[in-house]
């Protein structure tokens, strides 16, 4: 296994980027842009503060910033209950959005342990 050396390595990242771009993609025709753009802006948030967090170099901060993506997942996840609750997204599209976000705060919890145990 590689050293990770940026944020760019960390495979909860680039799966945090494909999420927010399938959000993006799914929501590309959506009339109702309240819901759009906050379901955009947490699914945003989750690669973002991983990265923000990354770059600061230090491990609680980094921990603090994995908190925050893993409450954007859980965020993103409640808007999507409400898109497919509301017809925006479709049940089946809705499964594999909230089965992608599911996995991913499922790996910050994990990744948040390893940085809380090993590296504090």
């Amino acid at each position: 296994m590689a050293a990770i050396q940026k944020f760019e390595d960390l495979t909860v990242w680039q799966m945090g980027l494909a999420l927010a771009i399938d959000v993006y993609n799914t929501l590309a025709d959506c009339k109702d842009y309240g819901l759009c753009d906050q379901m955009q802006r947490s699914s945003v948030s989750i690669p973002s503060n991983i990265a923000e967090g990354f770059e600061r170099e230090y491990n609680k901060e980094f921990i603090r910033f994995l908190k925050v993506s893993k409450g954007s997942a859980g965020e993103l996840r409640t808007q999507i209950y409400i898109a497919i609750g509301i017809g925006i997204i479709d049940n089946e599209t809705g499964e594999i959005l909230l089965d992608k976000s599911r996995h991913i705060s499922s790996m910050l919890r994990n990744l948040i342990k390893v940085r809380e145990t090993k590296f504090s």
